[in-house]
């Protein structure tokens, strides 16, 4: 066993919301998550540290700790203390969750000197967002995008990959923040039933290869659902946006723009309140870190 592991996994960007229909997808970006575990000699006890935002709860991050510890009975002999870092905004539909719950299990493995598949890595963090209560469907497409890098096509009901595509193209990713959060504790799921023939039509055109056409028609559709305004997703593809839609539960919206059009839509966008995030697909798997000795 190590007496530190370190570890990390990137967050993503939705193209189908899942909350309606249990099937889902969504692309990886370049904003990441770090964890560092730390073994400690007191059996059973695991602490987590957001470094990054103090007043975050740390529940997902002791949850997953404490799921990878007790698959291998190592929480018999063994706690932890889980700290992490991060560039992803939390609570704004960028898969911070996601991101976390795959650096720590990937970690806590590392840490225990364990190994499994990446889809069992992938599935610990799953049970382990349930388990805290961050996740309505698992968030299995926000979980494998943010671990395998990509867009993932899934069925989040049955923990299933349907598809995986890689993007291409000179097309960045232009994300709108908002000045406020909205957690998933938030969501009335059962409000979304009425959606769902629309948001299946999405996660079809997906399967096709229509990815870019399904983030647009998902987006509009949660945002009815959640009463968001459409003005971000109208001005981003006004400017030459191929795709835009609301991330997630948002509030953030993302759009996948081509380079030349990019100074247009961060034009349009800077007379919205909030920031902007400019970053990229990703195409990296989630790992391991080398720790300093």
């Amino acid at each position: 066993m190590r007496k530190v592991a370190e570890a990390i996994s990137y967050g993503a960007v939705t193209v189908v919301n899942a909350m309606a229909t249990g099937k889902g997808a969504a692309l990886g970006v370049r904003l990441w998550t770090r964890a560092k575990v730390t073994l400690t000699t007191q059996p059973g006890e695991f602490r987590g540290r957001n470094l990054t935002d103090r007043d975050e709860d740390t529940g997902l991050l002791e949850t997953t700790a404490r799921h990878a510890f007790r698959k291998f009975k190592a929480d018999k002999t063994f706690g932890a203390l889980v700290e992490t870092t991060s560039n992803i905004p939390v609570a704004v539909g960028l898969k911070s969750s996601s991101a976390a719950s795959n650096a720590v299990a990937i970690a806590s493995l590392r840490v225990l000197g364990r190994k499994v598949s990446d889809i069992q890595t992938v599935k610990l963090g799953v049970e382990a967002s349930f388990g805290a209560g961050v996740t309505l469907t698992g968030a299995y497409d926000d979980a494998c995008a943010c671990y395998f890098g990509g867009l993932v096509v899934t069925d989040n009901t049955h923990r299933r990959i349907l598809k995986r595509f890689k993007p291409k193209g000179r097309l960045c990713v232009l994300i709108h923040l908002p000045n406020h959060k909205k957690y998933t504790s938030e969501v009335d799921r059962d409000s979304l039933r009425k959606f769902r023939l629309f948001v299946q039509v999405a996660h079809n055109e997906a399967l096709k290869g229509n990815y870019w056409n399904s983030m647009t028609l998902n987006g509009l559709i949660y945002c009815k659902a959640f009463a968001y305004h459409t003005k971000p997703i109208r001005l981003a593809l006004q400017e030459g946006a191929i795709a835009s839609g609301l991330t997630g539960k948002g509030p953030a919206v993302a759009a996948i723009v081509p380079k030349t059009r990019v100074e247009n839509v961060l034009s349009a966008w800077s007379s919205l309140p909030g920031r902007i995030i400019e970053t990229s697909f990703n195409f990296q798997k989630a790992r391991p870190l080398a720790v300093a000795s």
